[in-house]
């Protein structure tokens, strides 16, 4: 059974490709694809500080200067995908991590977070077309995983967050929600080609500044099924489900991490 398992979680010989992997749940999500055996291209804006951070992870990683917002993060694709002659996995992590209310967020917010969440990825899903086809032509199970957010299924409540603009902002959700949507789109599409597309939706995983205010992790844990927020590395078992063969026939969905948080 054990070697059955390790076959069906392995990534031995794949290719992975990744937005936002220097960041809180990038980083676990970079060392879980290393420890299951991909070779690792993580795109960064900058590649130093995001090196700093994967520093002491084992595998075959690398990083490369790209932004999701311009048309350095396709060209990076492409040019992975003719380096290597396939694409297993994309990771599209890359997102907006700040506050503000329908009040306070601008015209512009909104025109950078949903060039993020739903422009990025479909370019991104566009120009990874061909690697995934070489990876399915060369017998793997290739796979886009678009990180969206529990966010982009419920409504934040405001009286979590304390201070008059530090809630989850209005613009954040909305794109989310239409990566939600855009995934499933680019699944029925993609199906017929053998390529897979699904969505991960993490609840309650606060970064380590924001954990330094116990009151508003207590109010965090109190929203979740299992009474606490989640661990990064909690984050891995689902991304590896998703970029593995394991989950050879799930695609179109939305899997939640969140603790049981859009349960309720």
């Amino acid at each position: 059974m054990g070697a059955v398992v390790e076959q069906l979680f392995s990534l031995h010989g794949c290719v992975a490709v990744v937005s936002g992997g220097g960041g809180w749940l990038g980083r676990p999500m970079v060392e879980a694809l290393c420890a299951a055996g991909a070779r690792v291209i993580v795109a960064a804006r900058s590649p130093q500080g995001a090196r700093e951070k994967l520093a002491d992870i084992e595998g075959d990683w690398t990083v490369a200067q790209a932004d999701v917002r311009d048309t350095s993060w396709p060209a990076l694709i492409a040019e992975a995908a003719d380096a290597h002659g396939r694409i297993d996995v994309l990771v599209n992590n890359a997102h907006v991590g700040r506050g503000g209310t329908l009040q306070s967020a601008t015209s512009e917010d909104l025109t950078e977070a949903f060039d993020l969440g739903v422009g990025a990825v479909a370019r991104s899903i566009e120009a990874s077309r061909v690697g995934l086809k070489q990876a399915l032509a060369a017998g793997g199970s290739p796979s886009i995983i678009n990180v969206a957010s529990m966010y982009g299924l419920v409504a934040p409540r405001p009286q979590l967050y304390g201070a008059e603009g530090a809630t989850n902002p209005p613009f954040y959700g909305a794109a989310k929600a239409a990566m939600i949507q855009l995934t499933r789109y680019a699944a029925a599409e993609l199906g017929p080609l053998g390529i897979r597309v699904n969505a991960l939706a993490p609840g309650p995983f606060p970064a380590a500044a924001a954990q330094a205010d116990g009151a508003f992790i207590q109010r965090l844990s109190e929203q979740t099924m299992l009474g606490r927020i989640g661990e990064p590395r909690e984050i891995q078992s689902a991304l590896l489900y998703l970029a593995s063969p394991a989950s050879s026939f799930t695609t179109g969905t939305v899997l939640s991490v969140d603790g049981g948080w859009t349960a309720w």
